[in-house]
């Protein structure tokens, strides 16, 4: 049997607002296992100039980002939904290695399977330094 990522699509307002906001808790615990259990074992990406096919991929990916991303924090927003499709905007803070503080923002299109498993995510993502003082969004 196929594991179920409720909500499944056909998504309606109030389940597409609980499908983001279960993406936004799961990406805060940066575990790059239980962020790519949500995927399917084929799902596509494309995060800002990589591409990546397959769990697999998206896990190595992940561990490697949050690797870098340290202190990292994120906010999403549905944008909006049709059927399997929700639209988010997100933005998140981070820290690197040398203690620069980085707001990084943008879009996502997500494309689910019947079992509510993202099978597509394109991500559009611009980055803004910024200071201590400035960041928004709190641990």
């Amino acid at each position: 049997m196929t594991d179920q990522r409720p909500p499944l699509p056909p998504f309606t307002e109030e389940t597409a607002r609980a499908k983001v906001q279960a993406a936004e808790d799961a990406w805060n615990t940066r575990d790059p296992d239980r962020v790519a259990m949500a995927y399917t074992e084929d799902s596509e990406w494309r995060n800002r100039d990589v591409f990546l096919k397959g769990r697999d991929e998206i896990r190595e990916f992940l561990r490697q980002k949050w690797a870098r991303e340290q202190e990292y924090r994120l906010r999403k927003e549905l944008w909006a939904f049709t059927g399997n499709r929700i639209s988010v905007r997100f933005e998140y803070e981070s820290r690197d290695e040398s203690g620069q503080w980085w707001r990084s923002y943008g879009n996502e299109q997500w494309e689910f399977d019947e079992n509510g498993l993202m099978a597509r995510r394109y991500a559009s993502i611009n980055d803004l330094k910024i200071t201590s003082g400035e960041r928004r969004i709190a641990l």
